[in-house]
């Protein structure tokens, strides 16, 4: 009877736990306090944008990420480059299983990235430079750069293409100090979102250089992202320095001779990707599925070999403003049994609907209706749907086929030899002989 008590109770308690935490509950790690008030625009927006950020610093004894098997937080936002180690429960292996369990992470990291961040990035397909190499750029430096060029200025034509992650790219360009990356190109899930300039390289700038530097030219990632199978997305960059006060608001000229501008595009870039590490845009969901065959309304309890069947689906996108319907134009339907037997592309009816009108295959079986869209920048969507195909019934078969016509034709006229041989047979008598024959 008290097991069953302390059990009761338990249960109690974690049901009130799970309904006391609020959405969007992020968990912000930080080297010391003051990049509060240093990044202090940054974690305003956030704030602005629905999100109850918890600080606490990297090293705090008391770090943990979840509690009877449910984790604490729906986002972990990590601005601690320095840090040799994380305190209390929180660990890399911590850390890969929110991000197994369907967590959002954002790591910004310095030329004096410490090497747990290294084992984060390496768990997240992507490799930080030593501790103290720096992105350096002998041509597209700012022209307040103190002298070693590690002010960089990439381009905003440097960002990926995709609008969805990072935003448009009509904006001033950008300013970047910090360490290089460079990324797992066997992965087919990391997304290069900001690279360097051809002209850029890393290494430690205080140090001759002798040998072949880590990343060079283009290879150079500045900012790269990771979007899971699960679709749970990370985000690394080299640069804490991108997401400060003192970046979203400082001039940008480029030293040879480049146009002023009165500010850089850091914010509107960091606001763009932080929206979408944080699961605000570029998330897509299946709202309905039907099919049925043409000229009927209700799918049927199976269908047969060479029915014309119509398959309807309806995508939706979600945005600041609630769900939307997803409007493209590049949806492919397969009718799969094994391998696909069918393969076409859904037609847009309206935004957001979609639809295809084909003949099932002459071959029976367990077939499926499958989607799999995915796209640079949005989740992985996958819907699937298990129908049944049966061959024809003896009364469906058509009774006379023209390509059997000589066949028909030999056999008719076999019966109507065999009838006339018959009638021949019967009645045909042979003559009595004579005594002289």
């Amino acid at each position: 009877m008290t097991c069953r008590f302390l059990f009761l109770i338990l249960g109690f308690f974690l049901v009130i736990l799970a309904y006391s935490r609020g959405e969007n509950e992020t968990l912000v790690l930080l080297d010391n306090l003051a990049i509060k008030e240093t990044h202090s625009m940054f974690f305003r927006s956030l704030k602005e944008r629905g999100y109850s950020l918890t600080f606490k610093l990297a090293d705090d004894a008391n770090l943990v990420l979840s509690k009877y098997g449910e984790f604490l937080y729906d986002h972990l936002i990590i601005f601690a480059p320095t840090v040799e180690e994380f305190g209390g429960a929180l660990s890399v292996d911590a850390i890969t299983e929110f991000i197994d369990g369907g967590g959002n992470v954002l790591v910004a990291g310095s030329s004096m990235s410490g090497d747990i961040l290294r084992e984060l990035a390496s768990e997240c397909g992507f490799e930080i430079d030593e501790e103290g190499a720096a992105v350096i750029d002998h041509l597209n430096y700012d022209a307040s750069d103190s002298g070693k060029h590690t002010l960089v200025v990439p381009d905003a034509e440097n960002l990926i293409d995709g609008p969805v992650i990072v935003g448009s790219k009509n904006i001033p360009p950008l300013l970047y100090q910090g360490t290089g990356l460079i990324a797992d190109e066997d992965n087919p899930l990391v997304l290069h979102l900001l690279t360097a300039s051809s002209s850029a390289y890393s290494y430690i700038p205080d140090q001759p250089i002798k040998e072949y530097p880590h990343a060079v030219g283009k290879n150079t990632l500045l900012i790269a992202a990771l979007q899971a199978r699960n679709n749970a997305r990370v985000v690394f960059s080299g640069s804490l320095f991108f997401f400060s006060d003192e970046a979203f608001t400082s001039r940008v000229q480029k030293a040879h001779g480049g146009k002023l501008y009165e500010v850089s595009g850091n914010q509107q870039v960091a606001t763009a990707i932080s929206q979408w590490v944080l699961k605000e845009n570029g998330v897509l969901r299946v709202k309905s599925v039907n099919h049925h065959k043409q000229g009927e309304k209700l799918p049927p309890p199976s269908y047969t070999i060479m029915d014309t069947v119509v398959f309807t689906l309806e995508l939706e996108r979600k945005t600041s403003q609630g769900w939307v319907p997803h409007d493209a134009d590049d949806v492919q339907l397969e009718f799969v049994r094994i391998d696909p037997f069918v393969r076409t592309k859904l037609i847009r009816k309206k935004p957001g609907e979609y639809e295809a009108v084909f003949k099932i295959p002459d071959v029976y079986g367990v077939y499926q209706f499958k989607v799999d869209y995915n796209r640079i920048g949005y989740t992985s969507l996958y819907s699937s749907t298990q129908v049944s195909v049966r061959p024809l019934e003896h009364t469906q078969y058509e009774r006379f086929i023209s390509s059997a016509y000589p066949y028909y034709a030999s056999a008719f006229s076999m019966m109507f030899g065999v009838f006339i041989f018959s009638i021949v047979f019967l009645h045909y008598k042979d003559e009595p002989k004579s005594k002289h024959d």
